[in-house]
């Protein structure tokens, strides 16, 4: 104990720095959580959070008994894997492309132009993807027009075409970015692997698979666990931005049936905290069972883990 306020006192300027992260998060993070208790209540703003009786789980059973139930968690749940699937092989793909490149000016060009739909926000993008598939004055209208001399089918009322658009316009915008991180582990393999292997005969591409990407296999490990831990956790801007009264029956998932809970517009305009609690919570739960499943899976069939 002496020993480590030794080091406190010797490197206080870093626990200075720690401090500031530290109380934002017990602040915005760890205080909070003790709304939780809302999900088990009957609450009454007379009273109070503190003072509202308690309910037990009639606020979970009346989430699971609804018919909303098996639709937001179904379009949740699909919506996500679909994302994981089509979204999470990508940045690495690219990430082994763009280090076999040589040519220095032309991959930082790449770079640039894949990186900047990242910093385009959600209401920007969503406007773009209105704006290029409206079915009338559209890229999207335009182009049909031409091929088919008709307007085209308004693909933003289609329920079905929803999840398309919203999972690959999310891919366009962050798989550049997420290569950010590939591209680093890349940067750490050693040259004299690559030296070896090209003695031996390896071609640039069996390079690539026996000596790229296993070097990077743990950083693609520890990134599929932080995914699955977002399994649940569908962004709500973009859904509720991009939901309409037509599409509705895909694009309802727990985030937004959770806000318009909260409230008022999906019971009746009726706000009801405690039930909007107990989905969100919920939710958590099954976030936070995944990074723990799959955690422990990578840790048995690899040595790669969280913990």
């Amino acid at each position: 104990m002496k020993a480590y306020l030794r080091r406190m006192r010797k490197n206080y300027q870093l626990y200075l720095f720690l401090l500031i992260p530290s109380l934002y998060v017990l602040i915005f993070s760890y205080i909070p959580m003790a709304g939780i208790t809302l999900a088990f209540k009957k609450f009454n703003p007379n009273l109070g959070i503190w003072g509202s009786p308690w309910i037990g789980t009639k606020n979970f059973s009346k989430f699971f008994s609804s018919y909303m139930f098996e639709r937001v968690l179904t379009n949740t749940i699909r919506l996500s894997v679909y994302q994981l699937l089509a979204g999470f092989p990508l940045p690495i793909l690219f990430a082994l492309m763009l280090n076999t490149v040589r040519v220095g000016r032309f991959k930082k060009t790449v770079q640039t132009i894949t990186y900047m739909p990242h910093f385009i926000s959600t209401v920007v993008l969503v406007s773009m993807v209105i704006k290029i598939f409206n079915p009338l004055n559209g890229i999207y209208g335009r182009i049909w027009m031409n091929l088919f001399g008709e307007h085209g089918p308004d693909l933003l009322a289609s329920p079905n075409s929803f999840v398309h658009m919203y999972v690959w316009s999310g891919i366009w915008q962050e798989f550049g970015w997420n290569s950010i991180i590939y591209i680093a582990a890349l940067a750490a393999v050693s040259p004299e692997l690559h030296e070896a292997a090209e003695i031996d005969g390896a071609t640039r591409l069996q390079r690539v698979i026996h000596v790229d990407l296993p070097c990077i296999i743990p950083t693609a490990t520890i990134m599929l666990i932080l995914s699955f831990g977002r399994i649940m956790g569908i962004g709500f801007e973009k859904v509720y931005l991009m939901q309409n009264s037509l599409n509705l029956r895909m694009s309802e998932v727990i985030s937004t049936y959770t806000y318009k809970v909260g409230l008022g517009s999906a019971i009746g305009g009726k706000t009801d905290y405690p039930y909007a609690t107990a989905i969100g919570l919920f939710n958590s739960l099954v976030n936070m069972t995944m990074v723990v499943c799959m955690n422990w899976i990578t840790r048995k069939l690899s040595d790669t883990s969280l913990w």
